[in-house]
């Protein structure tokens, strides 16, 4: 993800040139690092999901480990990973587009030395989240959240495709996008504080000498996961509102938070996606690192 340096002749001077981090290289690695991603730290998301679902006056456990186990319990393993394989694929593709509109942007962005500022990095992962959102996150979502809501009750879904089929034959193909605002929002938030942090993190192990590895990598992106879940929280959680069976409006779905929670409704299921962002930071970054560097040519620092 990192814009390279090499020392060129030019006109008897020896000067800096950046090299441009392939579109087909981050394409292929932002891809690989999301599908990763998803696979393992799918068991948080779907605790986390189930818990912003539910009704005021329910009970719902808050210990996302405990969730995690007492429905491998009683409703058996696999019901864990509801939705699981809408989510790896949605979350390979939008990782895909994310890392190809961010290094399209960085490369824009960045100085002749390759370095991107602060400012920067947040409106490159901004940029990133907003077209991530329309062309990959929002139908994917919609699909995965609208099967873990079915699974409590009617279980009317019998597949991911089969959800699609079902919203879209009621309400069109725009069912697929509702949501899409407050998804947008999200997105381009939390991609913008993900991004962002992590550029700040890795401008910073550079200029303390800290050697640019796999742990390094995986330390940063950890530590941007737990930045993000806390600054970006109540997006989403409008967004599960928003995207339930049923569905809802933004405005409605901050309505039914503030009436059945208030305030600290907007962080419901915050300990959930804690334990999902803080591993998925550091295992997408450090995939994505470590993918690039075996495609690219040119040697990734």
């Amino acid at each position: 993800m990192a814009t390279q340096i090499s020392v060129q002749p030019s006109a008897g001077k020896i000067g800096p040139r950046k090299h441009l981090t392939p579109q087909w290289v981050s394409l292929v690695s932002g891809g690989v690092a999301g599908g990763v991603e998803a696979a393992i730290t799918y068991p948080f998301e779907y605790s986390k999901t189930r818990v912003q679902l539910v009704q005021h006056g329910s009970v719902a456990r808050k210990n996302p480990f405990r969730l995690i186990l007492d429905v491998a319990r009683q409703e058996g393993v696999r019901s864990l990973y509801t939705g699981c394989t809408t989510l790896i694929v949605g979350t390979a593709g939008k990782a895909a587009v994310r890392f190809v509109s961010y290094d399209t942007i960085r490369n824009f962005l960045s100085d002749e030395h390759g370095k991107l500022s602060a400012g920067g990095g947040i409106l490159a992962g901004m940029a990133a989240g907003a077209v991530e959102s329309v062309l990959a996150v929002t139908p994917t979502e919609r699909i995965k959240t609208a099967l873990i809501d079915d699974a409590k009750t009617n279980r009317q879904f019998k597949s991911g495709i089969h959800a699609a089929k079902v919203l879209v034959q009621r309400q069109g193909l725009s069912e697929l996008y509702r949501g899409l605002v407050s998804t947008t929002i999200k997105q381009s938030a939390t991609s913008a504080v993900r991004m962002g942090t992590y550029n700040i993190l890795k401008e910073m192990t550079k200029k303390q000498g800290i050697a640019s590895n796999v742990f390094t990598s995986f330390g940063t992106g950890a530590l941007a996961g737990i930045v993000t879940v806390y600054a970006t929280q109540p997006f989403d959680t409008i967004k599960t509102r928003a995207q339930s069976v049923q569905g809802a409006g933004i405005v409605e779905a901050v309505k039914s938070l503030m009436r059945d929670y208030g305030v600290k409704g907007f962080w419901k299921g915050s300990s959930m996606r804690l334990g999902r962002l803080f591993l998925s930071g550091g295992i997408v970054f450090s995939v994505y690192e470590q993918v690039s560097g075996l495609l690219s040519p040119v040697n990734f620092d």
